[in-house]
């Protein structure tokens, strides 16, 4: 939203005071967060009586939008319960601004030549978005401007654009955009001299001018000319301190050895084994290794007891939805969605076998075929997971538990709402950690984008806490041609 929005009113403190404005939400930010109707501070909110239709279609899911569906009934059942209270007058904020139900009259309304002009236009009125899209005209005929339509839906957008409608965001848990349009770790400079001496020393404290713009457990590379340059990490106490915790590689069992191919890697390894840090958030576009390093550093602390447990999961439904009617067990459920997980494991965990010299034997033909059919060789985390070192959760049973003495990676986490991101984070247990991954580009969610999802917004609102730590991958080792494709495709 613009300078009157309850996120940006807080970034502006200077200069004239804002004229008061009223505000229509659609159903989709009621859903969205349900606490937006605190969040205007000395606005007026209207809520058309036909977004309470709609959200009165969703209160009998089980899910996370049902949830949010119930929790903006009895909000406003609370604000209206007060004696004398009129629910169509409107009830004071704690705000200033105040908060009312806006019934739709057509009769009354088609006395304006601005909703005669929309229903020459908009003809079906059967429809929810065209009524709310009425009603919004109709009460900037009736209240001093500005009206302010605000929705999620862009389609909603852009009608109400087309008939001269002033609409914007929900932009209260939407982050800057300066805080996911760059993914490069911090460079800073350095002198020859200080670089020995971090070199020796594995500390190093620079003044805060060089460090603008970075809090605890940021990553950098520390640079005295062109070649000379070393990986550092900003500690609790300012300075900057050594990877200790990037090993040369990472082998679970006998599985294939992996090793951290670039500098970003390296910081997101000393992260991931980092015994101090229980949550970290990790963005890099497709093939830059997310997924991989994450669960190789969590079976290698399983397997050094440093954790009881892996848990890996996707949010590959709607939270609070259940997995569907498919025969089998969750994990045959999930398998599909999960199946890049699978990979993973596979890569970390079978035997690297000797290559078979020279071609393969010609089959004789003339050989009676065996009858007995030998069985797939089991792969080699099915024990694991049989017994529950190893875990496939789905979200959509998150809720309620506690989870300790577990790391848990969340991959695509890009396609969370900040809602179901903070369930998630507030599951966490002592002991725990929480690793989430995913490239805020690709967004797949229709209820957020790449600056209002849960991905980035745990990542800004726990930035600069000593338990939290968030490193950028850009290049990708996957192979040239996946490289290639993620930049030019």
């Amino acid at each position: 939203m613009n300078s009157a929005s309850p996120s940006s009113s807080r970034r502006r403190r200077t200069g004239p005071a804002t004229a008061t404005k009223t505000f229509v939400l659609d159903t989709n930010v009621l859903l969205h967060d349900p606490a937006c109707i605190h969040r205007f501070a000395e606005h007026h909110i209207c809520i058309p009586v036909d977004v309470l239709s709609e959200l009165d279609r969703f209160k009998n899911e089980m899910t996370e939008r049902g949830s949010n569906a119930r929790e903006v009934h009895r909000a406003l059942m609370k604000i209206f319960a007060t004696k004398g209270a009129s629910v169509t007058s409107g009830v004071p904020t704690d705000g200033g601004g105040s908060i009312r139900v806006a019934v739709y009259d057509p009769e009354e309304a088609r006395r304006h030549a601005s909703v005669q002009s929309f229903e020459r236009i908009f003809h079906d009125l059967d429809k929810a978005d065209h009524r709310i899209l009425a009603c919004t005209l109709w009460l900037s005929e009736q209240v001093s401007p500005p009206v302010i339509l605000v929705s999620k839906d862009l389609n909603m957008q852009l009608k109400a654009r087309a008939v001269g409608i002033e609409c914007e965001d929900y932009l209260h848990d939407k982050v800057e955009p300066r805080e996911v349009a760059n993914f490069d770790i911090a460079r800073v400079e350095v002198s020859q001299h200080e670089l020995q001496r971090f070199a020796s020393s594995g500390r190093l404290a620079v003044p805060e001018t060089r460090t603008v713009g970075m809090v605890i457990n940021d990553y950098a590379l520390l640079t005295a000319g062109d070649k000379a340059t070393m990986p550092a990490k900003l500690s609790t106490n300012g300075e900057f301190v050594r990877l200790v915790h990037t090993p040369e590689s990472i082998k679970v069992g006998q599985g294939r050895a992996i090793k951290p191919m670039n500098l970003g890697q390296a910081c997101f390894l000393d992260a991931l084994l980092d015994p101090e840090i229980s949550l970290v958030t990790c963005y890099g576009q497709a093939g830059t290794g997310k997924t991989l390093l994450a669960v190789a550093a969590a079976l290698q602390q399983v397997f050094n007891r440093t954790y009881h447990g892996v848990t890996v999961s996707r949010p590959i439904v709607a939270m609070g939805q259940t997995v569907g009617f498919l025969p089998g067990s969750l994990q045959e459920k999930m398998r599909p969605w999960l199946q890049p997980v699978y990979d993973a494991l596979d890569l970390l965990m079978r035997p690297v076998e000797g290559t078979q010299q020279g071609p393969a034997r010609k089959k004789n033909r003339f050989m009676p075929e065996p009858q007995q059919q030998i069985a797939a060789p089991a792969a080699p985390y099915d024990p694991l997971i049989q017994q529950g070192v190893i875990e496939v959760e789905a979200l959509c049973y998150i809720r309620g538990r506690s989870i300790p003495d577990r790391f848990f990676v969340l991959d695509e986490a890009q396609q969370l709402t900040p809602l179901e991101a903070k369930t998630i984070v507030t599951r966490m247990s002592r002991g725990s950690k929480l690793v989430l991954v995913g490239d805020p580009a690709q967004i797949d969610n229709p209820y957020v984008d790449s600056r209002s999802n849960g991905l980035v917004y745990t990542r800004q609102r726990m930035r600069g806490q000593s338990f939290a730590a968030h490193v950028p991958l850009v290049k990708g080792e996957r192979s040239a041609l996946a490289e290639a494709a993620a930049r030019l495709l």
